[in-house]
Parts: C-alpha cells; sequence; structure tokens
C-alpha cells in the first residue's frame, strides 16, 4: 500500500516537472529564437542553420530553469495534496512525516544527477556542437547582405562597397577590403564583376581592376583583366573560439588539477586553443558540480509545507514565505560562484554551505516531525 500512495506521488510530481519544463523551455526558446535571427540577417546563414543551431541550445535552457522547475513543481505538488487533503491519506495508512520527508530527498537525488549530467557532458557537447556547425556552414543568404552604395561588414576582417548591384548578380563599381592580419591589408578594386555561387559558397568574379597590397615595407599594386575572389575560404562573422561554457568538462578539471594552487588567478591561463583565466574556469566548474545540490535543499524547504501552523490563518503566509525562501536559495545558488575567489574562508563557506544547508534543514525537519530511529 505505501509503495503505491509514494508511486502516484512519484508519478504526479514527474508528470507536472515535465509538463512545466517544456512549457517554460519553449517560451524561452521561442524568445531567443527572435534574438538569433541575427544568424540570418546579418551573417547570412540560412533558415535551416538558424533552425539547428537554435534546436542545440534547448538542452542549455532546460539545464538553467531545471532547479527552479523541479522546485516549483515540488512546492504546487504538495501544495495541491495539502489543499485537497490528500496527504491525510499518507499519515492514515501509517507513513510517518519523516519517512515522507526522506522520500521527496531521495527523489531529489535522481533531479541533482540529471543536472549534473546536463551541466558536465551534455550542455558543454550541444553548445560546442552548434558553434562548430555555424562556423562551418555556408552563408546561403550571402547576396542578401550586399547593399549598393554603401560599406559592408559582411565578414570578419572585410569589408565590401558595391556601387550597383542587380538581381541577376551584376556588379559595378566594387571595393574589397581585406585584414590580413594587424599591419597588412588587401585592397581590390575593380570596374565591374559577377557574384556567383559554388557548392562551397560564394565568389566574386572581377573584371577590369587592380589589387594593392599594404604592408609594412610598403605598397604594391597588380592590374587585371579579369580575377576571381574567393569567399568561402574567409571567416566569417561568427566568432572562431569558444565560450568557457562551451568548453568540456575534463578540460576545466584537468586545468585545475594541474594549476591547483593558482586556482583564483585572474591572470594566468590555461589551455592552447582556448585561453581562459584559471579564476573563471575555478567559478564554471563551480557551477557545475556545487551547484546542483541545492536542489536538495529546495526539495527539503518544499517538505515544510507538511508542517503547517496551527492557526489557519497564517497558512497563506507560511506558503508564501517557504517560497520566497526557495526563490531566493535559487538566485543566492546561482551567484555563489562569484564568491569563492575572494578569500580562502568565503571559498571554503560557499563549497560546503549546500552540504550545511542540507544539515540544518534535516535537522529541523528530524525535531518538529518527532523523529524515531524506528521511522527510518
Amino acid at each position: 500500500m505505501n509503495k503505491l500512495i509514494f508511486r502516484k506521488l512519484s508519478l504526479d510530481i514527474l508528470a507536472f516537472f515535465l509538463l512545466s519544463s517544456i512549457a517554460f523551455s519553449l517560451i524561452i526558446w521561442v524568445i531567443q529564437g527572435v534574438n538569433l535571427l541575427d544568424i540570418v540577417t546579418e551573417k547570412g546563414h540560412a533558415i535551416s542553420v538558424y533552425f539547428i543551431y537554435s534546436l542545440l541550445n534547448i538542452p542549455k535552457i532546460f539545464s538553467k530553469i531545471l532547479i527552479f522547475t523541479y522546485f516549483l513543481t515540488l512546492f504546487v505538488v504538495l501544495t495541491r495534496y495539502e489543499s485537497n487533503n490528500e496527504i491525510l491519506v499518507f499519515w492514515t495508512v501509517g507513513i510517518k512525516k519523516i519517512s515522507f520527508i526522506n522520500f521527496i530527498a531521495k527523489l531529489s537525488f535522481f533531479f541533482v544527477l540529471i543536472q549534473l549530467s546536463l551541466n558536465l557532458l551534455i550542455v558543454p557537447y550541444t553548445q560546442d556542437l552548434s558553434q562548430k556547425y555555424l562556423r562551418n556552414s555556408s552563408m546561403e543568404f550571402f547576396p542578401k547582405l550586399l547593399e549598393e552604395k554603401k560599406f559592408s561588414n559582411v565578414r570578419q576582417n572585410l569589408t565590401i562597397f558595391i556601387d550597383g548591384y542587380s538581381k541577376n548578380g551584376d556588379l559595378k563599381g566594387i571595393y574589397i577590403k581585406e585584414k590580413i592580419n594587424k599591419t597588412d591589408n588587401k585592397i581590390i578594386i575593380a570596374s565591374k564583376g559577377k557574384l556567383l555561387k559554388e557548392e562551397n559558397g560564394f565568389k566574386f568574379k572581377l573584371i577590369d581592376g587592380k589589387i594593392t597590397n599594404i604592408v609594412n615595407k610598403g605598397n604594391f599594386n597588380i592590374g587585371f583583366k579579369e580575377t576571381v575572389y574567393e569567399l568561402s575560404k574567409l571567416n566569417s562573422k561568427t566568432r572562431q573560439l569558444n565560450k568557457i561554457d562551451e568548453v568540456e568538462s575534463l578540460f576545466l578539471i584537468s586545468c585545475l588539477e594541474k594549476y591547483i594552487q593558482s586556482r583564483k588567478d585572474d591572470q594566468k591561463k590555461c589551455g592552447t586553443e582556448n585561453q581562459f583565466k584559471l579564476k573563471d574556469i575555478y567559478q564554471e566548474t563551480f557551477k557545475r558540480i556545487v551547484n546542483p545540490i541545492y536542489i536538495i535543499v529546495l526539495s527539503l524547504i518544499s517538505s515544510l509545507i507538511i508542517l503547517k501552523p496551527k492557526v489557519d490563518f497564517m497558512q497563506n503566509y507560511y506558503k508564501f514565505f517557504l517560497f520566497t525562501l526557495g526563490f531566493v536559495i535559487i538566485l543566492f545558488s546561482e551567484l555563489s560562484y562569484k564568491f569563492i575567489t575572494l578569500t580562502f574562508y568565503f571559498e571554503l563557506i560557499f563549497l560546503i554551505l549546500p552540504l550545511i544547508s542540507i544539515f540544518i534543514f534535516y535537522i529541523y525537519l528530524i525535531l518538529k516531525t518527532r523523529f524515531r530511529i524506528s521511522y527510518l
């Protein structure tokens, strides 16, 4: 009987969690999708590239809202059980309050594992994959980035000016400036040309013009009757290096192991291709590993709903207080990583604070439920 009751409670929690997670994720995904439209409008990528790129952001969205959604789920489901007197069924069949709380705490471990899997494996992988996909995607809408009588920064280190541009790709009065490195530039001027599309991207076919190479040692010009300027080989506006949240967890952990004594250093960096400050690596690792533990803290706070005040008019204020407390803890958990690089004492406190919080809330619940060993 007890197993059936707890199974129903588990199904109710999981069902509400899935529905609310899908709803919140879709809302955020749509809002974020509007902000990502510059992939098409400014960077010239195809709609299919935009759609796949935005889809790969869903794991990150789900990971960000998981802790709040789980707390909201527990709070709503337990409040509904308490308001409809369904909670009395547990006490009627002999289930002790501490056993009920233990069940909620054990269930929260499942969500901690989900959050850890997302933080350590899935989100970094999908974020890295989405950025690689965007970098390697062709610019299907490149022609739409070109405007007549206007300088267009269509790609990184590339400026193009077109005096005239027809729909069939014919060009006139073409000016192209390519930044080779910090000191060297290439300028191409042509009287006319044509924009051609190939399998690997676009290219300019230029007629009657000259190429000016500007280097440290001086300038030199080359005239041409006809030449081709490849666009597919140039870097796009898409950033080439990963952000720290797109880096695999093993890289971050190996950096910390190697430079554990310098983990708070704001100048020293780790890695060859991805140069990240050790301080940022330490904070990112903290967010991925330590923050999920607060899910257990929030589950214990939600469990306080079953310990309703004896005075009826205080019950609504009591629930409001619990929800506010949970919301504050969520905000605190999201910001706590900023404090671990201050002093050793702050670092120690914020590293063990989730465990201390679990211990304090659990002891409080034990005292309030008149715990006995036989209840376990």
